[in-house]
């Protein structure tokens, strides 16, 4: 699976899709999605008006991406 042990945050609004599609997505790539941000978190996937998981995010060192990079991800 292309995203085995990855494990996944979203916060704010995705525009492709909604974050069930999302995460229903990312378990089908083989990856894992967190409610909480980590220091195992590997990626924050941040739509529009992210949250205070992005500031913890930030702190945290996790790596941010966009929509963009996200559906780049899944293909």
């Amino acid at each position: 699976a292309k995203l085995k042990a990855t494990t996944f945050v979203l916060t704010g609004t995705l525009t492709s899709m909604s974050r069930e599609e999302a995460k229903s997505k990312i378990r089908t790539l083989g990856g894992e999605i967190s409610e909480s941000v980590s220091k195992k978190t590997d990626y924050l996937v941040a739509g529009k008006e992210p949250g205070s998981k992005y500031e913890i995010a930030k702190k945290l060192g996790v790596k941010t991406i966009n929509e963009q990079e996200f559906l780049k991800m899944l293909k």
